[in-house]
């Protein structure tokens, strides 16, 4: 695929607490060595990012690249999705999952010699993502994974503290949540199959990882037409303290408390959840999320 029109580059200079500023300019570099015009999108919040992705899709950008995290390109697959215009990702956040997944490792020089490698050729293949439809009929897609249950909870206690400041924060959220553990009652279809359960934690993945590692669903591949659905049944907060550090090998899978399912269409319905995707704050329960086989381009050496 013959990449037409200039390389327009969204950045996050704040991704990864800015250890990775200095990335940013030899992606410049990098890219108008491919004799391709290069546009860096000017944004200075979400809102601005986002409106700057579907500006430049909509005028004619040949590629989109995220310099980021999953944050970064959570906002570019908004503008991205179904639209055939490829995605590169650097990755230079704190969590770089869905890079992983799209096979630009979580090694932002690494990434720019595939990106540079890949534009000139023309390189593409194309990856699944998950669509969600929330109760208000709004749509949003994700790449990685919808955190619906405890993480997703922690993550919401978190967004609201004020202090302490950085990831530590996050550390904080998870002692109160945990001394607060409680199973919540679901109501999952699967394909159509309903199931009335209780549960402490469930993920909808697209690709397999997220929080930086963990591997919540080590068999979900983003290019297999298929979302994986993980459900860990009540526990104790011991037993999940316990739990929770195997997740970053995907070994939690074989505890007897946790079951995981295969479905192209998920619709989860609970009380007093907010659902994260790729990190970000999406919605309340109920969703529903389907699975779009190839709605995404991304950029390849391969």
């Amino acid at each position: 695929m013959k990449i037409d029109g200039p390389i327009a580059v969204l950045a996050n200079p704040a991704a990864g607490r800015g250890r990775h500023r200095d990335v940013l300019p030899a992606v410049l570099a990098h890219l108008r060595a491919t004799g391709h015009a290069v546009e860096p999108l000017a944004a200075t919040s979400p809102g601005e990012a986002l409106a700057a992705c579907h500006t430049a899709v909509a005028g004619g950008a040949g590629a989109l690249i995220a310099v980021g995290g999953d944050g970064t390109v959570h906002l570019a697959l908004q503008a991205l999705a179904g639209t055939g215009v490829p995605l590169g990702i650097v990755p230079a956040g704190t969590g770089n999952d869905f890079a992983v997944a799209a096979g630009f490792t979580d090694d932002p020089h690494r990434a720019l010699v595939t990106l540079t490698a890949a534009i000139p050729a023309g390189g593409t293949a194309t990856l699944d993502l998950a669509r969600l439809t929330a109760g208000d009929g709004t749509t949003r897609w994700f790449g990685g994974v919808l955190a619906a249950g405890f993480d997703a909870i922690v993550n919401e206690r978190g967004n609201r503290m004020s202090w302490p400041r950085g990831p530590i924060r996050y550390d904080l959220a998870i002692m109160v949540e945990l001394a607060r553990l409680r199973a919540r009652h679901y109501r999952i279809v699967l394909d159509g199959e309903v199931q009335e359960r209780d549960a402490v934690l469930v993920a909808v993945a697209n690709a397999g990882s997220y929080g930086g590692g963990m591997r919540i669903s080590p068999a979900a591949d983003p290019a297999d037409g298929v979302l994986d659905l993980t459900v860990v049944r009540p526990i104790s907060r011991t037993t999940l303290v316990r739990v929770k550090p195997r997740i970053y090998a995907g070994t939690h899978v074989t505890h007897p408390a946790v079951d995981t399912y295969r479905a192209t269409r998920i619709e989860l319905a609970a009380e007093g959840i907010v659902g994260y995707a790729d990190g970000e704050r999406v919605a309340p329960l109920p969703v529903t999320v389907e699975c779009v086989p190839g709605a995404l381009r991304v950029l390849t050496a391969g």
